[in-house]
């Protein structure tokens, strides 16, 4: 197993769970939740450590915050980077049970 350090928790914030996600999932697709700074190349570390999987490559986007009203009162959601990790044929990570196989 690779060698599990602190910041890679740091860079991996939270797995994406939804409709769309799950889709992508069939496809060996997973996305995560990544920290603004992160780079592909720490992503798929950090990926290839925490959940002892090979990476066959890594997209990443941001998404903008939206300005919402809650209450009445106007407010701005914060800037989301996310990671779409590729996975090589043969390897998964099932999200809803945190981390491992």
């Amino acid at each position: 197993m690779a060698d599990i350090k602190e910041q890679h928790y740091d860079t991996i914030v939270s797995p994406v769970i939804t409709e769309k996600s799950t889709i992508a999932a069939e496809h060996d697709q997973i996305v995560f939740r990544v920290a603004r700074a992160a780079t592909k190349p720490q992503i798929k570390e950090a990926i290839e450590a925490l959940f002892d999987v090979k990476v066959k490559a890594v997209n990443t986007l941001v998404t903008k915050g939206k300005n919402k009203r809650f209450r009445g009162r106007p407010y701005t959601r914060s800037d989301v980077k996310k990671a779409v990790v590729t996975l090589e044929a043969g390897h998964s990570i099932d999200v809803t049970t945190g981390l491992g196989r």
